[in-house]
């Protein structure tokens, strides 16, 4: 018979993983979901939104969204400084999926 053998297998490599990588961590999905109830948002409100989340945590997990193109970030040069951010196409196309988890 043949057939896959799950000692074959190998996790890493199938896209629940590579999905599971991008929102793994105790804030990235609240951060999406903020983003998708809110539309565009600034850091502080997010801040305030959260509520339990340091600056630096919040700081380091949008830039790793940014980096895994989810969040897109848009910066003002004005004074003081204006900072939005808001989701991209690829971070829209996971709201089904967290739809469905909340659910």
């Amino acid at each position: 018979m043949l057939g896959r053998c799950i000692s074959e297998e190998k996790l890493e490599t199938t896209g629940f993983s590579y999905t599971l990588s991008l929102i793994n961590g105790k804030y990235k999905m609240t951060i999406l979901y903020t983003l998708v109830e809110f539309g565009i948002v600034r850091f502080n409100e997010m801040k305030k939104y959260i509520g339990d989340i340091s600056y630096k945590t919040l700081s380091v997990n949008l830039k790793e969204l940014e980096a895994d193109g989810l969040v897109h970030r848009e910066e003002y040069q004005q004074i003081p400084p204006k900072v939005e951010y808001s989701l991209t196409e690829r971070g829209k196309s996971l709201i089904p999926i967290l739809d469905m988890m909340c659910e």
